[in-house]
């Protein structure tokens, strides 16, 4: 396997030289194999989506790097970059148009084939029963639909690129449990050696991950499968028993 995705020392401040300067990551180290999935889990305020958003470019790193395929992000354009990343965002945004307008949103040229391949992978059954399928209009913002199915539409849209790699920044959060499992298997068998950076505050969703890394303050407090993390005890542990407490 080659390494497809990797932070060195990856720091970022907010606010950096303000009176609200905040650490958000301190020195993270993550690499991420090409086919790979990877789950990145922690509290709210853990750093864990600015992870992802660092990724994405929405911000320079304020210490250390990132880098695809050994080339530093920074050296590659904002096109070339997001071209590569199929990039799903906590808080799903639709635009005013079609269900397939929305889903291939980013294409040239509509592809009925490809808009209803992405929509079986993200669980949209949903548009087979509204009144025109994928011709329904949607509304600016998606106001007509509901907030679990604008996020699976707006993974349908990310599906339907060419992206080698896709950042899921706690996108399953408004899924209830078994459409976040029936989704989690889809990605798994469909995007076939496919890189998946799964953000989450549920662990039930990076459960299956081939590497979880748990963040803490901006910090790396632990890293592996499951059942290593789950040997090794602490954070991860309590969180598992305290989430699936809840559960019970």
């Amino acid at each position: 396997m080659s390494t497809i995705l990797e932070t060195r020392g990856l720091t970022h401040v907010y606010g950096a030289g303000t009176p609200f300067e905040r650490v958000a990551l301190d020195h993270v180290d993550l690499k991420i194999e090409k086919g790979e999935i990877l789950g990145v889990i922690g509290h709210t305020g853990s750093g864990k989506s600015t992870v992802i958003k660092l990724v994405e470019r929405f911000a320079d790193v304020s210490e250390g790097s990132i880098t695809i395929e050994g080339i530093d992000i920074r050296d590659l354009s904002l096109h070339a970059l997001r071209g590569q990343l199929g990039y799903v965002p906590q808080k799903a945004f639709l635009f005013s148009g079609t269900v397939e307008e929305n889903v291939d949103y980013a294409a040239d040229e509509l592809n009925a084939e490809r808009v209803r391949a992405a929509a079986e992978i993200a669980q949209a059954d949903f548009v087979d029963d509204m009144d025109e399928g994928f011709k329904t209009e949607i509304s600016q913002g998606g106001t007509n639909v509901s907030g679990g199915q604008r996020q699976r539409l707006a993974i349908a849209r990310a599906l339907a690129t060419d992206a080698r790699a896709f950042l899921f920044d706690d996108s399953f959060s408004a899924l209830d449990y078994k459409t976040d499992a029936a989704l989690r298997h889809a990605l798994a068998e469909q995007l076939g050696g496919k890189t998946q950076i799964i953000v989450a505050q549920r662990i039930s969703t990076v459960l299956n991950a081939d590497q979880i890394v748990v963040l803490d303050d901006g910090r790396v407090v632990g890293a592996g499968t499951h059942e290593q993390l789950m040997e090794q005890g602490g954070f991860y542990a309590e969180l598992y028993n305290s989430q699936f407490a809840q559960a019970s």
